[in-house]
């Protein structure tokens, strides 16, 4: 029994291979940023989430030695049972202001932070309707929870109106609208407007996950209801500093306070996770402080991603997504895909070919993701070699 269940295994992984389908991971030696090291070799990385260039920031750095050289490494439990470090507690305050929440709680990640919220708010009276290319994280806490689950097609008000009625039909006590702020693997940004206008009409609260947002896109970094102009009318943010913030680890939940409250009462991920270790907790607020003093870094980022998308459609590519930096350029087939991402790398630039189950089959891409500390000419350099590639293969 035990041959076959590693033999199935095995097969598995080859089934794989042979469809083109199988991720390789490249050894890294240098620090994340714009310039890295990886498989011995000097790139370009145009595939992180890297997006302010913080991940090796040395005021990020010298913040998180601090910590450490004051004898602070770990919390060694969860924070109900052996106390919570002020350290915790003053980010909440600080992410509560930034975003404009009246409360906020951490969590050892985004995926964990989305896998507690559901269960803890939202019972079998409750409906949850989801937008069809949400996150896997919001997919799986939507899972653990007794609730009705509803499903609309990405970013299509009108059914998502759809599925309102049918809530409200059905008869649900609360309903929740649970989108993506940001939409990783296309580049496009949840119409959240619109979405709270329905809300409005149906009585449901509105969710969002904007890991991909906060610090990115919004005047001042502030995320999609900074963008779309409905920063009083979220309910819950949950988000990552996985990313734009410095890039370690870490999650949370923003909103009313009573919500938080009741997830440090019952949120499983919340009450059985070690806490975030102190030094990544000052760290991420030198990463508030920084996108509050530093306004040219989103302007860097922005100009960057503009130059790419527009220099790269001239070229002729297939880009999906806008206004973000997430820059998708499709290409269908899996093995396309990764030997554009190969060849690439023989020009020194590093993008990583998507192909299912991450995204659906059919739908392959290189998603380029673009970094504040690059230059001009360097983004250029990046779309010389596309040109390169991409005329070799044959997909422009």
């Amino acid at each position: 029994m035990t041959k076959i269940f590693y033999d199935s295994v095995q097969q598995n992984i080859s089934q794989i291979k042979t469809d083109g389908l199988y991720k390789i991971e490249r050894i890294l030696t240098s620090p994340q940023s714009a310039h890295i090291n990886a498989n011995g070799q000097r790139v370009m990385c145009l595939c992180a989430n890297n997006y302010l260039g913080l991940a090796n920031d040395k005021r990020l750095i010298d913040e998180s030695v601090k910590t450490l050289q004051d004898g602070k490494y770990g919390m060694a439990s969860v924070r109900f049972i052996c106390g919570t470090s002020n350290a915790h507690t003053h980010l909440e305050k600080q992410l509560s202001t930034f975003l404009g929440f009246e409360d906020t709680i951490l969590y050892a990640s985004c995926f964990d932070a989305n896998g507690g919220v559901f269960e803890s708010l939202f019972t079998k009276d409750d409906a949850i309707v989801s937008d069809a290319l949400n996150h896997a994280s919001l997919i799986d806490g939507i899972r653990l929870c007794k609730a009705a689950r509803y499903r609309y097609n990405n970013n299509d008000m009108q059914d998502l109106e759809t599925q309102l009625k049918s809530t409200r039909d059905d008869g649900a006590k609360n309903i929740v609208i649970v989108t993506d702020g940001v939409f990783s693997m296309d580049g496009v940004i949840a119409n959240l407007s619109a979405i709270c206008n329905l809300a409005d009409t149906y009585n449901a609260l509105v969710m969002v996950d904007d890991s991909h947002a906060v610090g990115v896109i919004g005047k001042t970094g502030r995320g999609t209801h900074e963008y779309c102009n409905v920063v009083d009318r979220i309910d819950i943010i949950t988000g990552t500093f996985g990313k734009a913030l410095g890039g370690a680890i870490g999650g949370y939940v923003s909103a009313k306070s009573e919500v938080v409250e009741l997830l440090r009462q019952k949120s499983r991920p919340y009450l059985f996770s070690n806490s975030l270790p102190p030094s990544i907790v000052n760290a991420t607020k030198t990463a508030l402080n920084i996108i509050d003093t530093s306004p040219e870094l989103l302007e860097n980022l922005n100009n960057n991603a503009l130059v790419f998308r527009t220099e790269m459609e001239k070229a002729g590519f297939e880009l999906a997504g806008a206004d973000h930096p997430i820059i998708p350029i499709m290409v269908g087939d899996a093995r396309i895909a990764n030997e554009i991402a190969q060849q690439l790398m023989e020009h020194s630039i590093y993008v990583i070919g998507f192909s299912y189950p991450v995204v659906p089959m059919g739908k392959a891409r290189i998603r380029v993701q673009m970094n504040a500390q690059m230059t001009i000419d360097e983004v250029k350099k990046c779309v010389d070699a596309f040109i390169i590639v991409g005329k070799k293969i044959g997909v422009i």
